[in-house]
Formats: structure tokens, sequence, C-alpha cells
């Protein structure tokens, strides 16, 4: 089995556990089914659908209007996984599976949630900006819409991944390179904002930029993200007997826990480290791999290793 076919087969899977694309995508749709039951019981009671929105997912969306948002901050994160209408989950979803799957590729499965969060958050704080310091938002800021849904969130994981590899193709057999579906994505995205929606347009806009500034830190060896996994994995070490963290010497560490004889020979080039370093791809992304760990890689490929 050559190298690239067994870097296929490492792939983070559907059903495998901690598979952020597969979290993003259920949280989504769990909060929009939890939501449509709240929204089915109000239509039964005789209450109309603006009803509805006013008094359940104006908690949820971020209001244009300073001293009402002063009252929900909750809202820079409720609002990015909310989604009023079937048709804006759907492409919502849609966007966050394709360009999500492609992130969760190249960088590794835990970047995913924290450009998710960080292009969501810049969006909501941009749009805030916005329609309060924009002479032409601002006269009319009490009737602009309220910022909803996971758009600006998906559009950051969208230029992340084109940023870090603007070539990719999507359909090999019609040389279809992500740039392009990228466009076609920021188009329709940005198209489909109506009348009055130019905070809403200016929200999807700063949301790929902060994906642009995320990737491009990526790139340069700073890794945003870090932070948010370290918090993750102090917790799971935390309630796990199994994974706490014992503090050794160094001496313990490193020089008493051999396993081998010493100087007994071994191949330089050997499975064991092959699926180490794949494995390491698979959780951090091909970026973290040091100089000789690449030209490890590319030996092995070379003898099909």
């Amino acid at each position: 089995m050559t190298l690239l076919q067994r870097n296929i087969r490492n792939k983070i899977t559907l059903g495998q556990d901690g598979n952020s694309l597969v979290f993003l995508f259920v949280t989504n749709i769990i909060l929009f089914i939890v939501f449509g039951f709240v929204k089915v019981l109000y239509l039964v009671n005789d209450s109309t659908e603006d009803a509805f929105r006013a008094q359940v997912f104006s908690w949820l969306s971020v209001p244009a209007q300073p001293s009402v948002f002063a009252t929900r901050p909750w809202t820079l994160i409720t609002y990015m996984f909310s989604h009023f209408g079937i048709w804006d989950l759907f492409s919502s979803m849609a966007w966050l599976w394709c360009f999500g799957h492609i992130l969760q590729t190249i960088s590794g499965n835990r970047r995913l949630v924290p450009v998710y969060l960080y292009g969501g958050f810049a969006a909501a704080v941009v749009f805030l900006l916005a329609v309060n310091l924009i002479p032409a938002l601002r006269v009319n800021v009490n009737s602009v819409y309220p910022l909803l849904g996971g758009g600006p969130a998906v559009m950051a994981i969208a230029i992340a991944a084109t940023t870090l590899v603007p070539n990719y193709r999507i359909f090999p057999m019609i040389n279809f390179p992500l740039w392009a579906l990228t466009a076609v994505f920021g188009i329709i995205r940005i198209g489909s904002v109506g009348p009055g929606g130019y905070g809403q347009a200016i929200a999807l806009i700063a949301g790929g930029l902060m994906g642009f500034v995320f990737a491009f830190q990526l790139q340069n060896g700073n890794d945003w993200g870090q932070w948010m996994s370290d918090v993750v994995n102090w917790f799971e070490n935390l309630f796990n007997p199994y994974k706490k963290n014992y503090n050794y010497s160094p001496k313990e560490e490193l020089f008493y826990k051999a396993n081998q004889k010493p100087f007994e020979k071994t191949p330089h080039v050997t499975q064991q480290r092959v699926d180490d370093l794949l494995d390491k791809i698979n959780g951090l992304g091909y970026h973290s791999l040091t100089d000789e760990e690449k030209a490890f890689l590319k030996k092995a490929s070379r003898e099909e290793l």
C-alpha cells in the first residue's frame, strides 16, 4: 500500500469520535429541531410566527441596538448556531459540510471549531460596529435586521480553506479549483442578502476576513485555536482517570522507559513511524510536521512502505 493510499485510509471518518465537522453539523440541526418544536407550540396556541420570532429568536440573534445587546451578550455565540428557516439551515449546512471537510482534511480535525467560532464572533462584533458607526446605517438602526444564522462562520471556514490550498481540486475530472468554488459561494451568499440587509452582508465579509487571518497566521506557525484545544484536553483529563497527566522528571520520562536492547539496530524507514506521522497529520495537519518528518514521509512514499 502506498503512502497516499494509507493517508486516505487514516482520514477521520464520519462516525469517528471527536469529529469536529459532525459536532458542528449535529449541533446546528438539533437546535433547529428544538426551536422548530417550540414554534409549533406557538402556532398551536394561536400565536403568530412574528410573536415566536420576537419572543424566542430575539434572545438568540445579535440585535443592532447597543442598549438591547448589553442585556443579551450571549447572542455573540448563540446566533451562529440558530437558523429561522429550513432553507437557511440547509444552505448553511451544505456549504459547511463542503468547506469543513476540506479544511478538516488539510489542516487537521481540531482547527475546524476554532475557525467557526472566531469567524462568527468577529462577524458579530463588526456587525454591531458597522450598523452603529456608519451614518447611512445608523439612521435606520432600529429597523436593521438582527444577525442570525451560521453564514458568517461558514464563510470563515471557506476562506480559511481557500487561503491554505487555493488550487485544491474539487472535481479533478473537470479541473475545478477550490478558489472558484469559494467565489461562487461568496457571490451566492452575499447576493442573497435582501434589501435592508447591509449589516448582514458586512458580517459575511468580516467572517471571511477572519478566516483569512486565521489561515495566514497558521501558515506562519501561529495557531490561534491551540488554547481551545488545550482547554478541551484539560477538561477531558480532569474527568477521565485514564488520561491523567502525571509530572515525571526528565530522567524518568526519557531514560527509564526503554523497551528495546541498547544499540539494537533498527531499519531507518519503519512502518510504525509512518503510522505515527500519519496520525499526527490527521490530528494536527500537515503543517505541524518538521522538515525532517516531511522528508521521511517522502522517502517512505518512494519506497511504497
